[in-house]
């Protein structure tokens, strides 16, 4: 059932009905969650922070804990699910979520409304057009999602692996993108990660690295893509600086902004207009 309450506070700049607006409330190994709405349809990908923090981080950029109307799991890992219980029993919010990802971890298993998803079938959460898809990481269902209102396509594509044919598939023709830079493979190896925790980070199941996310950016990259948003860096193997220095290899700074999400402090609202000639815009709030 759609909620009547607004999504945006009555002092917030954004406007409703005005195409997609995102907010990164956090991205890391300490936890993740992106807020996403249309003005009438607000959710939260992940909540992998506590509930009174996501609450504090929404509050903190103007937006409204009363107006989600519903949480969408990635997979299991706690840094991806640690709020989704108390805040689906707090705000009375269904949390979709594929059948063996709740599977997978105790705290998933007794979700009140949860609503199973199968990766390669897109779904709908009123009126935002969801599309989950297969990605390679260590766990049960983990899934990358593609976010669809009007002529305007959100990509989210964290914790994986390799990029494979189908994350590049689904990825294609994405005005704003979500993409992982973890680590620098040289800060890696000869970081203080014991070895079988490099090769996990390192291998087909693990994490992006910088390069990695050059490599496929190089590949999906086209004049319509407005922002990359490089997520999931590690604190101890990566620095935003060479994040960003490799990646924006990839990119045509004249028309693709290139930020780096951070793991403790929440991004700038970002809205993508519904006109397909218009560009994103940070709303100051």
């Amino acid at each position: 059932m759609m909620s009547d309450k607004p999504v945006f506070s009555s002092n917030s700049t954004a406007q409703q009905d005005s195409g997609i607006s995102l907010c990164m409330l956090a991205s890391g190994s300490r936890g993740n969650s992106i807020y996403v709405s249309d003005g009438r349809t607000a959710i939260l990908v992940d909540a992998g922070l506590s509930g009174i923090e996501i609450e504090r981080r929404m509050k903190s950029r103007d937006l409204s804990p009363e107006s989600l109307n519903a949480i969408v799991v990635s997979h299991e890992h706690d840094d991806h699910i640690r709020g989704v219980g108390v805040l689906s029993r707090r705000y009375g919010l269904p949390v979709y979520i594929s059948a063996k990802t709740a599977a997978a971890s105790p705290q998933l298993k007794n979700l009140k409304k949860a609503v199973a998803f199968n990766c390669g079938a897109s779904f709908k959460i009123n009126t935002l057009n969801i599309h989950p898809f297969s990605i390679s990481h260590d766990a049960a269902d983990p899934a990358g999602f593609t976010i669809a209102l009007n002529h305007k396509k959100i990509g989210i594509a964290t914790d994986l692996g390799i990029a494979t044919a189908m994350v590049r598939h689904h990825l294609q023709l994405c005005d704003l993108l979500i993409l992982e830079a973890n680590h620098d493979p040289d800060m890696l190896i000869s970081g203080p990660y014991p070895w079988h925790l490099k090769q996990r980070v390192n291998g087909r199941t693990g994490h992006l690295s910088n390069r990695d996310s050059r490599i496929l950016l190089e590949e999906i990259q086209h004049h319509r893509l407005q922002h990359v948003i490089l997520a999931h860096l590690s604190e101890t193997n990566n620095t935003p600086e060479k994040a960003l220095a490799e990646v924006c290899r990839a990119i045509n700074p004249l028309y693709t902004q290139l930020t780096v999400s951070s793991q403790d402090i929440c991004s700038q609202l970002m809205l993508l207009n519904s006109s397909p000639s218009e560009s994103l815009e940070v709303c100051n709030v």
